[in-house]
């Protein structure tokens, strides 16, 4: 592909010196950004945004592209191995609450137990319903049903993994207040290993 052509088709050959001298060819061209726009000198918005709407044609137009005549047909078994799949997935997200309040009054050694202990104790639950702990993000688990394997029921082993959840960490923290040492020690005690 003439990147210069290009340029000229959208009107824009302005840059084609710019686009040049940094070496833009059409490997690099649906990659770039706003900001590599700037930096090759295109200053104006309505240039950048034009520039962008063009890359974003030439990256569908890519993707759409059928293969060469020359080029060998794909056999029935690879084209099954490579369709895409289409499925629902359910996204769970659970999160400890009143965590900000117990960084203030906890060494973080110890926060940091508690938060291990809570997110073992997420992915355990959540397991048992099938599950899939995507993500720890701080304080928080991101949970996928349905991937990578789905049932029909995913939706609905969200709503009970959640359940099951609420009661797993309420039964944590009840025992937890009815003893006499910090929580840290009881999540140590009861989720070693």
């Amino acid at each position: 592909m003439d990147v210069g052509a290009w340029l000229r088709t959208i009107g824009l050959e302005e840059y084609d010196a710019a686009f040049r001298d940094n070496k833009i060819d059409d490997t690099v061209l649906p990659s770039l950004t706003a900001g590599d726009l700037k930096d090759l000198g295109v200053g104006f918005v309505g240039h950048r945004r034009k520039l962008l709407d063009a890359i974003a044609a030439l990256r569908a137009e890519a993707s759409t592209t059928t293969p060469l005549s020359d080029a060998p047909l794909p056999t029935e078994k690879a084209a099954r191995d490579t369709a895409a799949e289409r499925r629902q997935l359910t996204v769970m997200f659970s999160d400890l609450v009143g965590s900000t309040a117990l960084s203030a009054r906890m060494d973080p050694e110890d926060l940091r137990e508690v938060i291990s202990a809570y997110q073992r104790c997420v992915a355990d639950t959540v397991r048992r319903f099938g599950g899939f702990v995507a993500r720890y993000m701080g304080d928080g688990v991101l949970i996928y049903f349905g991937y990578p394997a789905a049932h029909e029921d995913d939706a609905e082993r969200a709503v009970r993994a959640g359940l099951a959840l609420v009661d797993a960490v309420t039964a944590v923290g009840s025992h937890a207040s009815q003893t006499s040492c910090c929580p840290c020690a009881f999540y140590r005690s009861c989720f070693a290993g």
